[in-house]
């Protein structure tokens, strides 16, 4: 049967090629293990406005920047003893003091001067431990962890994908037009990524940061400039060459092909696969630049990981051991565990695309 539209000649190339690359991804641990981490995550970024619009979950409650969740319990107040006197017959180190269930005067007295060690105190309980209500507890002003993590999850996928875009696309349009123009065209491209080799990002992303304040997009919009101006383009140019001298590009030559014509047809879509490879690695960078900047409190941001683990030190819960882990574990974890499983999809995606590394 006769192939009459450019959509049916299309999918009958399209769709065998994928079917043979998904069936060599999937003869890849790495890539299998990431991809099932990073499908975790997804799911988690989406399934919390679910359980908002459901009404499952309480926005006054659960909401990850201004939810409240009061626990009331009653503590016993304890003197805690001078750091000189440590260890005591109850207390090992001073961070053991006051312990599970327990208040330190000093705490109380601001709020209730007559108190005194051996009595009651009612309060409420922030930081709460995790609970049936509250699955990863709560930070120090009631607000849901698990929630900040799903939260986290969102801004994580929409900072690394905005980022990677823009950078991967960047490249490969400025790669492939280096590598099929080349003279001065090349030679000003290079030089340009060059220079933004040669500048160190983290400095200065630190410092722009500090002086502008950056928001999730401003972020993206610098990290996918950066990337997409600077050794991206390099690596691009270089398989746009190895395309270049390709007999089918000398073919659409020969017949009158346009410049335009062949690099969009011919070229691109053969760079693609690499720029979809740097694509994936790029998503990792963007979440630990996002983690770094957040943590030293230099992003304008409502919630995200860095700023779970900014506010855990702010509030001196970082330097109490494995006291408080639900405050700096699930979010440390989050960015590792993500950031890990987009260099594993970046791993699985590399034995597809390049020969040399599959399974013999």
């Amino acid at each position: 049967m006769a192939i009459n539209t450019k959509e049916e000649k299309k999918n009958k190339i399209f769709t065998p090629t994928f079917k043979r690359n998904w069936k060599l991804f999937k003869q890849s641990t790495m890539g299998k293990i990431g991809l099932s981490i990073i499908s975790l995550f997804g799911i988690l970024a989406v399934i919390q406005p679910l359980f908002f619009l459901s009404g499952y979950w309480s926005e006054t409650v659960y909401d990850p920047v201004v939810g409240y969740d009061p626990i009331e319990v009653t503590l016993l107040i304890v003197e805690c003893p001078k750091n000189a006197e440590y260890p005591t017959e109850k207390y090992e180190k001073p961070r053991d003091c006051p312990g599970d269930g327990e208040i330190s005067d000093r705490m109380v007295m601001p709020f209730k001067p007559m108190a005194k060690p051996g009595d009651y105190y009612d309060t409420f309980l922030q930081p709460a431990p995790p609970s049936s209500e509250h699955w990863l507890g709560t930070d120090s002003l009631g607000r849901d962890v698990f929630s900040q993590i799903m939260e986290g999850s969102q801004v994580a996928f929409m900072l690394g994908f905005m980022s990677a875009t823009l950078s991967v696309g960047i490249a490969t349009l400025l790669g492939t037009i280096a590598a099929f123009w080349g003279g001065r065209v090349d030679a000003y491209l290079m030089r340009q990524s060059d220079l933004i080799l040669m500048l160190p990002q983290l400095p200065l992303l630190l410092i722009m940061a500090a002086l502008y304040r950056f928001k999730v997009w401003h972020l993206a919009l610098v990290l996918g400039l950066l990337g997409g101006l600077g050794g991206l383009v390099i690596s691009v140019k270089s398989q746009a060459l190895q395309v270049k001298v390709k007999p089918f590009v000398d073919s659409a030559r020969v017949t009158g092909g346009t410049k335009f014509k062949i690099m969009t047809s011919h070229i691109l879509p053969n760079v693609a696969p690499i720029a979809l490879l740097f694509m994936v690695f790029g998503v990792t960078g963007a979440i630990f630049a996002e983690s770094t900047l957040s943590y030293l409190g230099l992003l304008n941001i409502d919630m995200s990981w860095g700023m779970m683990i900014y506010l855990a030190q702010t509030d001196g819960y970082i330097f109490s051991g494995l006291r408080y882990w639900w405050l700096v574990l699930p979010a440390g974890l989050s960015v590792t565990f993500l950031s890990g499983g987009f260099y594993l999809v970046g791993r699985g995606l590399d034995d597809v695309f390049n020969p040399r590394l599959r399974k013999r």
